[in-house]
């Protein structure tokens, strides 16, 4: 179906971020597995009453459905698919994933496997698994998904003792797609790391 007659049912998808928009809707940004990043006006969604209001969060899975033509579309239903409980550093992990597809996919660009690591992250962001080892899994994907990929066998991210290399290699990579934007959610998450680290560290 040609752009002009745009019309999508029930799709996969994660909401990234939401803007206000007017008096009582909001600009939705979508992660679909299907159409890629998509922008969605989710119209009367600030009204106490609307049944858009309670589903539309960030990291839970949801069914969105969406018609119309040009670079935003109207968001016409979302139904919750899942739940996946965050909290603390789990949530911070999560939102950096958010900013960094935000960042670097481009508008309505299908990739499903990427999807897929991003869903699976936040899965084990949520059972309590090592963030580490979650967020390089998703950065390596990320990256070889955009093409910009790395041309040596896949790590071992659980592997506490290759994380410093890897970790430093893979946020090389990435900020060389970024030129020179930095992200606020990455140093919010090392001020975390370090913070946790002083606090396993034996005092004198």
């Amino acid at each position: 179906m040609t752009k002009r007659g745009t019309r999508v049912q029930d799709s996969p998808a994660y909401m990234l971020h939401a803007t206000p928009w007017r008096e009582t809707s909001l600009i939705v940004q979508a992660f679909s597995r299907e159409h890629g990043c998509v922008a969605l006006v989710a119209k009367g969604a600030k009204r106490p009453y609307s049944a858009l209001r309670p589903v539309l969060s960030a990291f839970q899975p949801l069914a969105l459905s969406w018609s119309g033509a040009g670079e935003v579309k109207t968001l016409t239903r979302a139904e919750v698919a899942g739940i996946r409980p965050l909290a603390g550093g789990a949530l911070m992990s999560a939102w950096y994933m958010n900013e960094l597809l935000l960042r670097l996919l481009p508008r309505e660009d299908a990739h499903p496997v990427l999807y897929d690591a991003y869903d699976t992250a936040l899965m084990q962001l949520a059972a309590g698994t090592r963030a580490a080892g979650a967020l390089r899994r998703f950065e390596w994907t990320l990256l070889r998904e955009t093409g910009y990929g790395v041309d040596e066998a896949t790590p071992d991210f659980d592997d506490p003792a290759i994380e410093p290399r890897l970790r430093a290699d893979l946020r090389e990579r990435l900020d060389e797609n970024l030129a020179g934007r930095p992200l606020a959610t990455r140093r919010v998450l090392l001020d975390l790391q370090t913070r946790r680290l002083s606090a396993r560290l034996p005092s004198r």
